[in-house]
C-alpha cells in the first residue's frame, strides 16, 4: 500500500479549511495538488480575485481547468439537475421597474414574455425519483425581444459554499460514492457529511436541506430564489442590487419525511405526473415574481456580505416587491427535444441586467456554457501522450470520455478526513511550490491586489442558520433534528457525526443535544467559530407552518367508496370538494364497477392497493356497515387509513365505517371530521400536533 499523504489543517481568513502538505521547495511528491499539467496548486479553497471583493479573473487556470474538467465527467446526461421537468408559459408584468432597469420586460405593464421554465433535482440521475429530500433546481428563460435571459435558481435562497471553486467538491461529496455507486439521489451518507462538516459555510444550506423545504409537496407548490445578488441598471446608467423571489400562487407545501419515503415506491414519478396534469387539465400553475431592491448603502449597513450566497436579507428587514406572475400554460411537445436539450446559463442577460462580484456566481458564468458541450467532446485530451505532463499529476479530477487513469478509493473531494478511517485521502494544495500569480495591479482599471482571500464577513456561518432554526415552529424544528439524526446514522465514519454536531451546537446547543441524543452517541465540544455568530431576529417568512395557506384549491382529496356507499351523500362530499377548488379522487377495491346505494354502477379512478393515501392531501371514507365489515379484513384499507392518519391529513368519515378508523389505530382529533363543512376545513390544513403521538422525533 502507498504512503499516505501528511497534511496539517490551516484555517484562512475566511474560516475556510485548508489541508497543506509539508512539502520541501524543489521535492513536489506524491501528496502533492496538482493541474492536470503537473502544475502544483498553492491554494484549493479560493479562486483568484482583483482586490477582495472584486470579481474572479479568467486568468485563474486552476479554476478553469478544475471547473472545466468537471463539466465533463458525466455522459450524456447533466452533471446535476440530471432529472427534470419542465413546461411553457408566459411572464406578465404587472409593475413597472423603468425606473430601476432598463431591461425592456420590466418596462411595460401588462406586457408578456415567453418562458419555459425546467424544475429539477440536483443529486440523482435522469432515471432517479421525484421526491427524495433534495435541492430543487427552479430555472427560468425569459425569451425576450432583447435576446434570452436566463435566471437559473433553487427553491432555497442560499447555497452551499460561497466560492465556485468549491463546487466540484460538493457535488462529488454528495453524489453516489465514488468506489460503490450507491446511494443514489441522497445526501444520507458518509462522503457527504464528511464533507459538510468540514466546511461551516454549508451549515445555513443544511438547514433548509434538512427542513421541509427538501421534500416538497408539489413543483407547483415550490417557492424559487435567484440565489445571488444581481444588478439592475436604468437607461441612465444607475445601479440597482436585486435578488428575486418566486412565490406559487397555491402557497408553500411539504410533504412529512415518511410520505416522502412512500411517496418514491407509490410513484416514481409523482412530481412529473402532477405538473403535467394540472397544465393538462387547466389548472395552470402560477407564481408571483417578486424583487428586494437595494442600494450600496444599505448593503454596507447589513453585518453580512451581500456577494456571499449563503446569506439571505430577510423579508421584514428589506420587503419583497411584487412585479410580475409566471403562468405555466403548456406541456411539452417531446420531452427529448425540449425538457433535456434546454441549456441554461446565467451567462445569459439582457441590457438592464447585470452581475455582481459573488464568486459563486462569477464561477457560474463560465461553467454553464461549458457544461452544455459536454455531449460532443472529451475533457481527458490531456492523457494523449502529446499532451501528457512528464512529471507527477495528482488531483481529484475524475471520470469523463476516453479516461485512461484506474483511480481506486473515493477520495475524490477535499477538504476530506477518510485517512481517520485508514483510506487513503489524496493530494493537498502546497503554498511552498504553488502556482502564484503576479499579485501587483497590472491595468489602471483594476483596484487593489489580485488575492486568493475571502472577505472578512464571509466568515460567519452560523447566524443565519441561527435565524433559520429559531423562525421554524416546533414541529418544523423537530423535522430538522430528525433529518440531522436520519441522515447522519447512515454515515459509516464514526468520526464524521460528532464533528457534524459539534458545528451544529454553534447554531442552537439544544439542536445539537438533540441530534446527538438520537444519534446514541456523546455530546461534543463546539467547534471554533471563524467569527462569532449574531443574534439576528427570527423571520418568520421562512417558516412553512408559519405561513401555510389553509385552502383546497389545487389539492386532491381521496374518497373511499365501495358498494353500498350512500350515493347522495358522495354526491354532496364531491361537489363541496370542486367547489373548493379541489380534485375529488374515488378509490375503489374493484376498479371496474361500484353500485351504489341508488342502484347506479360507476367506475372508480383507482384501485384501493394501487392508489395508497400518499397520493392525496386528504382522506373521506364513505362506507355503510357492509362495506365497512369487508375492509375489516382489507391490509390495504387499515394502511391507506393508517398512512393519513400518521401523514398529519384530515379523515372524514360516515359513523358506519368508524370501526375501519378504531382497527387502524386512530385516536380522534381536530383532522378527524364528519363529512360536513368541518372536513373541508380540516382537509385545507395538516395537523402538526398530532406527529408527537405517532412517531419518536428529536
Amino acid at each position: 500500500m502507498t504512503d499516505r499523504t501528511t497534511y496539517e489543517t490551516r484555517r484562512g481568513e475566511g474560516g475556510e479549511t485548508h489541508q497543506v502538505t509539508g512539502a520541501s521547495a524543489g521535492k513536489q511528491g506524491h501528496g502533492t495538488l496538482t493541474s492536470n499539467q503537473g502544475i502544483p496548486v498553492s491554494d484549493n479553497q479560493n479562486s483568484l480575485k482583483s482586490g477582495r471583493r472584486g470579481p474572479t479573473l479568467l486568468e485563474d487556470f486552476v479554476l478553469r481547468e478544475k471547473i472545466f474538467h468537471f463539466d465533463h465527467e458525466r455522459i450524456p446526461e447533466r452533471i446535476v439537475h440530471a432529472r427534470g421537468s419542465a413546461a411553457h408559459g408566459y411572464f406578465e408584468l404587472t409593475h413597472s421597474l423603468s425606473d430601476v432597469t432598463s431591461a425592456d420586460l420590466f418596462q411595460r405593464v401588462g406586457d408578456k414574455v415567453p418562458v419555459f421554465v425546467r424544475f429539477s433535482t440536483v443529486a440523482g440521475g435522469a432515471g432517479s425519483v421525484d421526491t427524495p429530500r433534495d435541492v430543487r433546481g427552479f430555472a427560468v428563460k425569459f425569451y425576450t425581444r432583447e435576446g434570452n435571459w436566463d435566471l437559473v435558481g433553487n427553491n432555497i435562497p442560499v447555497f452551499f459554499i460561497q466560492d465556485a471553486i468549491k463546487f466540484p467538491d460538493l457535488i462529488h461529496a454528495v453524489k453516489m460514492e465514488a468506489d460503490r455507486a450507491f446511494p443514489q439521489a441522497a445526501s444520507a451518507h458518509g462522503t457527504f457529511w464528511d464533507f459538510a462538516s468540514l466546511m461551516p459555510e454549508t451549515t445555513h444550506m443544511l438547514m433548509w436541506a434538512m427542513s421541509d423545504r427538501a421534500i416538497p409537496r408539489s413543483l407547483r407548490t415550490m417557492q424559487g430564489f435567484g440565489i445571488h445578488t444581481f444588478r439592475f441598471v436604468n437607461s441612465e446608467g444607475k445601479s440597482t442590487f436585486v435578488k428575486f423571489h418566486w412565490t406559487p400562487k397555491l402557497g408553500v407545501q411539504s410533504t412529512v419525511w415518511d410520505e416522502a419515503l412512500k411517496l418514491q415506491s407509490a410513484d416514481n414519478d409523482f412530481h412529473r405526473r402532477d405538473l403535467w396534469e394540472a397544465i393538462a387539465s387547466g389548472n395552470f400553475p402560477e407564481w408571483e415574481l417578486g424583487v428586494q431592491l437595494f442600494d450600496e448603502e444599505f448593503a454596507a449597513s447589513l453585518p453580512y456580505d451581500v456577494l456571499d450566497a449563503t446569506k439571505i436579507i430577510p423579508e421584514e428587514l428589506l420587503p419583497v416587491k411584487p412585479v410580475g406572475r409566471l403562468v405555466l400554460d403548456r406541456n411539452p411537445d417531446n420531452f427529448f427535444a425540449e425538457t433535456e436539450q434546454v441549456a441554461y446559463c446565467p451567462a445569459n442577460i439582457v441590457p438592464g441586467i447585470d452581475f455582481t462580484n459573488d464568486p459563486l456566481l462569477q464561477g457560474r458564468l463560465f461553467s454553464y456554457l461549458d457544461t452544455q458541450k459536454s455531449r460532443l467532446g472529451t475533457a481527458n485530451f490531456h492523457q494523449l501522450p502529446i499532451n501528457a505532463p512528464k512529471c507527477p499529476m495528482h488531483n481529484f479530477q475524475r471520470d469523463g470520455m476516453m479516461q485512461m487513469a484506474v483511480p481506486k478509493g473515493r477520495a475524490n473531494y477535499e477538504p476530506n478526513s477518510l485517512d481517520q478511517a485508514n483510506e487513503e485521502s489524496g493530494p493537498r494544495e502546497c503554498p511552498a511550490m504553488g502556482f502564484r500569480s503576479f499579485d501587483q495591479q497590472t491595468g489602471k482599471e483594476e483596484q487593489g491586489d489580485k488575492l486568493r482571500v475571502r472577505a472578512e464577513l464571509f466568515a460567519d456561518h452560523y447566524s443565519q442558520a441561527r435565524l433559520f432554526w429559531k423562525s421554524l415552529t416546533a414541529s418544523e424544528q423537530a423535522h430538522v433534528a430528525s433529518a440531522f439524526v436520519f441522515e447522519l446514522s447512515k454515515v459509516e465514519f464514526q468520526h464524521v457525526p460528532p464533528r457534524m454536531i459539534a458545528n451544529l451546537l454553534n447554531v442552537d446547543k439544544r439542536l445539537g443535544e438533540r441530534v446527538a441524543e438520537g444519534l446514541g452517541i456523546d455530546l461534543p465540544d463546539a467547534n471554533p467559530c471563524a467569527r462569532e455568530p449574531l443574534e439576528l431576529e427570527p423571520s418568520p417568512a421562512l417558516s412553512i407552518q408559519k405561513n401555510m395557506l389553509e385552502t383546497l384549491e389545487g389539492r386532491k382529496i381521496g374518497i373511499l367508496i365501495a358498494d353500498g356507499t350512500d350515493a347522495a351523500m358522495l354526491d354532496q362530499v364531491t361537489a363541496a370538494v370542486r367547489a373548493a377548488g379541489a380534485t375529488a379522487f374515488l378509490v375503489a377495491p374493484k376498479v371496474g364497477s361500484v353500485k351504489l346505494s341508488s342502484g347506479e354502477a360507476i367506475a372508480a379512478d383507482g384501485q384501493l392497493a394501487g392508489s395508497p393515501s400518499v397520493l392525496f392531501d386528504a382522506l373521506a371514507i364513505l362506507l355503510d356497515e357492509k362495506a365497512t365489515k369487508k375492509m375489516l379484513s382489507e391490509a390495504a384499507a387499515i394502511q391507506w387509513v393508517m398512512d393519513g392518519f400518521g401523514h398529519l391529513k384530515a379523515i372524514g368519515h360516515t359513523q358506519a365505517s368508524l370501526p375501519l378508523l378504531q382497527k387502524a389505530g386512530i385516536e380522534p382529533d381536530e383532522g378527524i371530521t364528519g363529512l360536513d363543512a368541518h372536513f373541508l376545513k380540516a382537509a385545507a390544513m395538516r395537523f402538526w400536533e398530532r406527529e408527537p403521538k405517532l412517531r419518536s422525533l428529536a
